[in-house]
């Protein structure tokens, strides 16, 4: 007899499994101490067990013609991947420690309104794009070989060519990067300004993103973004004047260089940058304050 509802047999993703994780994770919050500690307990029971026998399999099919290529194969599965290196069965790929070595120095970059991201792995050589402010900046070449060039090859010695990418960034690739699910980059923290198609090369327009006003500029393969407040007085510069890529505060006369933030009028001030990715077709703004 047929049945009366219609069982989904589609396959759940990742993102759904570890959300649905996440919040069981979070229901020990509200328990009382003993009661955390044995779901605790629980959890890193199954975690050991489950990892026992994943190494027992492994070991018992290792001389198994073909095994290896077969892993290699299970494991470009985004679950099968990520459930093997929760358990150690897998080692980080070279991928991911290039990212792991990024984190090291993401905060000092974040501080100049910057970032960085992994373009490719291939053998021993990676690419490095920079974001937001870090890309074009007149101090982008130190920043790449004492900072972020240093920090890979300290903590990932296999890499032994480091170059820097040019271009759009912010991962719009849909190939498989291999990082691990489990780590947390606060993607959250970025927001859709606009696309790519609704900024021209050599166009500037006004945004709000969550509240804030900010300036965005195309510049070729490049995209800046400046909180819209003048460094002089912190007026908004909405209504200024733009020549050859050049804005002038409507109130006081302060020039801005649009490409750089720079102030042409008081060297010794800037636009304040925010940092700014191209993901897909979307520009991505993160807010700082």
């Amino acid at each position: 007899m047929a049945d009366g509802g219609s069982a989904s047999t589609e396959a759940p993703d990742l993102d759904r499994l570890l959300g649905d994780l996440r919040a069981l994770e979070a229901l020990p919050e509200q328990w009382d101490e003993a009661a955390q500690s044995g779901a605790q307990a629980l959890v890193a029971a199954v975690d050991a067990l489950n990892a026992e026998a994943f190494r027992r399999l492994i070991r018992s099919l290792r001389e198994v013609p073909g095994f290896g290529a077969a892993l290699r194969e299970a494991a470009a599965d985004e679950v099968v991947y990520a459930v093997l290196r929760r358990h150690g069965i897998l080692k980080p790929s070279l991928f991911e420690r290039v990212e792991a070595a990024l984190e090291t120095v993401r905060p000092m970059l974040a501080s100049h309104g910057g970032d960085a991201e992994v373009v490719a792995v291939e053998g021993d050589s990676a690419e490095i794009r920079f974001l937001g402010a870090c890309d074009g900046c007149p101090a982008s070449q130190l920043t790449f070989y004492a900072g972020v060039k240093k920090a890979i090859q300290d903590n990932v010695p296999e890499i032994t060519k480091i170059k820097q990418a040019k271009g759009l960034g912010g991962g719009g690739a849909d190939t498989v990067k291999f990082t691990s699910p489990f780590a947390n980059y606060k993607d959250d923290e970025w927001r859709r300004a606009a696309t790519l198609a609704d900024l021209q090369d050599g166009e500037t327009r006004f945004v709000e993103v969550d509240g804030h006003s900010v300036i965005l500029s195309r510049f070729g393969d490049r995209i800046s973004a400046f909180k819209n407040a003048c460094a002089h007085m912190g007026l908004e510069l909405t209504d200024g004047d733009i020549t050859e890529a050049i804005i002038t505060c409507p109130f006081h006369g302060f020039r801005y260089a649009l490409e750089s933030g720079e102030c042409l009028t008081a060297p010794e001030v800037q636009l304040q940058p925010h940092g700014v990715r191209v993901k897909g077709h979307n520009i991505e703004v993160r807010i700082v304050t």
